[in-house]
């Protein structure tokens, strides 16, 4: 499950409710592209705005539905306890890995990272994805740090936020990387925009939020990296850059994301845990004009 295209989707929320039947809805367009794997409660799935009975509501729901398609499930918290807790009722629910960002209040220090995951992967059965998002943890890893967790028991990927923008920076990047972890422990590149760069420069997966409602869209681009055809993947990925406009432009993919979801009859407009409001109906306009111009599916 830590090859080619892990499909993050939207968490969709109606009046404080998860809207199951949306869900679901999302789930069904990922077991029929017959993705690789689903991560389930990303930041895309809303998993820090949730109540653990809510995540562990969608979490079920996310593997009852996958058709045999393996599910990982976030399990990010602020404190350890409740990671371990989450982590008990994910896997109850028959997630097949879990995703770990170092979720904080007051900053981390290197120390109090290692000690989470190593607490954590000593508590798990199940594979452990290391979720590096300096934007949202305000956390920076080192490759030092990548390696002393890497070590751990269960851990199998690390989520890395993305790579340089230019080939021969993100390729160093990528064996720099390589040279201080264990053959076992894959990487998977995220921030979509460089997401072909990562695989060209030779990451194992794309853990992907345009997976998570357009996966035939970005399947297309795993397909052509497991094909070694570095031009495809250049090509695809650049062709979708008015959607990566979208996500610089309103601050990442959460919103455009959910725009998109309701622009496809998948979800309400008003689909996102408050705080977050949906975008303007003018923003909701420019969004569902960029996917039909894309053609995205």
């Amino acid at each position: 499950m830590f090859t080619g295209l892990n499909a993050f989707p939207l968490t969709p929320v109606t009046a404080s409710k998860i809207d199951e039947t949306g869900f679901v809805r999302l789930v069904a367009r990922l077991t029929a592209a017959k993705v690789d794997a689903i991560g389930a409660l990303g930041s895309t799935g809303c998993y820090a705005y949730l109540t653990r009975q809510q995540r562990q509501r969608v979490a079920t729901l996310a593997v009852e539905h996958a058709d045999n398609i393996p599910v990982m499930v976030c399990v990010g918290a602020v404190s350890t306890d409740e990671v371990l807790h989450l982590a008990d009722d994910a896997q109850r629910a028959g997630a097949r890995a879990l995703l770990l960002p170092p979720v904080s209040y007051q900053p981390l220090s290197e120390e109090e990272v290692f000690n989470l995951f190593d607490t954590v992967s000593r508590h798990v059965s199940v594979p452990l994805c290391l979720y590096d998002n300096p934007g949202t943890t305000r956390f920076t890893f080192t490759s030092g740090l990548y390696q002393r967790i890497a070590a751990l028991p269960h851990v199998r990927s690390i989520k890395i936020p993305g790579v340089p923008a230019d080939e021969e920076k993100a390729s160093g990047h990528i064996r720099q990387l390589r040279a201080v972890l264990p053959t076992h422990v894959s990487l998977g590149v995220s921030v979509d925009a460089v997401a072909g760069l990562g695989l060209n420069a030779g990451c194992d997966l794309w853990y992907s939020v345009c997976g998570g409602l357009f996966p035939q869209t970005a399947k297309a681009i795993t397909d052509a990296a497991a094909q070694g055809d570095a031009q495809r993947v250049t090509r695809l990925s650049a062709r979708l850059e008015p959607l990566w406009a979208l996500f610089r432009q309103h601050g990442g993919s959460l919103r455009v994301m959910a725009a998109a979801a309701s622009a496809q009859g998948l979800t309400d407009v008003d689909c996102l845990p408050r705080p977050l409001l949906p975008l303007s109906a003018a923003q909701r306009a420019e969004v569902a004009a960029v996917i039909a111009a894309l053609e995205l599916s």
